[in-house]
């Protein structure tokens, strides 16, 4: 397990930022020996994970097999895609779409602004869930011990339980969630709940940006035009790996 724990490490040194990464680098960024670092390589190429080039190690094209099957499992359906393409376009702000997973939020579909300045969030990321439009969303009937473990997880763990319960009230009554700098300053962001089959929130559907672009109007035309959405996808039955886990 070991290996393999260190094998992901090697493999997740490789972003868009730094598409290539030299062997010293990862001796370097893990702290590995260097002929353990040689061994795991040569696996990784070996399985077609890594790809050397005159620069170093790029992802290996059995990645691409990986990647397709990800995508096939994990992305939304066309409709719903189509949804959250025409919300961004429209309103002009990020939409994301965020799902439970632990006591974290994952993104698992994202359109982004038109905006130069916009707010972007990588698909697969898992953001915490002590704060955050979307959060407020998605505890909604959440168990008290997960409540504990979110409050825990915070910079300010003190009385944080009863701020969350009221937020998820307040969000409940209200039927959308608004958040202000809360996570990252400078952000809002305005959330409603995606319901599912059986008639639970199974995610939250978002629009967020710059809080300067985001004035009492706006928010109250967001909130209007993410209903409809979600409604929609709610109509369509919404569907999703996370929640056939769940």
């Amino acid at each position: 397990m070991r290996s393999v724990r260190r094998a992901l490490d090697i493999l997740g040194l490789l972003t868009e930022d730094q598409p290539t990464i030299s062997l010293k680098e990862m001796v370097d960024v893990t702290g590995l020996p260097k002929t353990t670092v040689v061994r795991l390589v040569h696996t990784l190429e070996q399985c077609g994970l890594l790809w050397a080039t005159g620069s170093g190690y790029t992802a290996g094209p059995g990645l691409w097999r990986w990647a397709h099957l990800a995508q096939g499992g994990w992305e939304l359906p066309v409709e719903a895609r189509k949804l959250m393409r025409s919300l961004a376009e429209v309103q002009g702000e990020t939409a994301n779409l965020y799902m439970l997973r632990g006591i974290r939020r994952v993104c698992v579909a994202q359109q982004e602004s038109p905006h130069p300045l916009r707010h972007v969030v990588q698909v697969g990321d898992e953001l915490p869930l002590w704060a955050g439009a979307s959060s407020k969303i998605l505890l909604h009937d959440a168990p008290e011990d997960v409540l504990r473990r979110v409050a825990e997880d915070s910079p300010r763990p003190a009385g944080h339980v009863e701020r969350l319960h009221q937020e998820i009230a307040d969000a409940a009554a209200d039927g959308f969630a608004v958040s202000r700098g809360e996570r990252e300053e400078g952000l809002t962001a305005v959330a409603v709940p995606v319901v599912g089959r059986s008639g639970a929130v199974v995610a939250a559907l978002t629009l967020s940006g710059p809080s300067h672009r985001f004035p009492y109007d706006a928010v109250q035309r967001h909130v209007q035009a993410l209903r409809e959405s979600a409604q929609r996808m709610s109509d369509q039955g919404f569907d999703h790996p996370l929640i056939r886990k769940a």
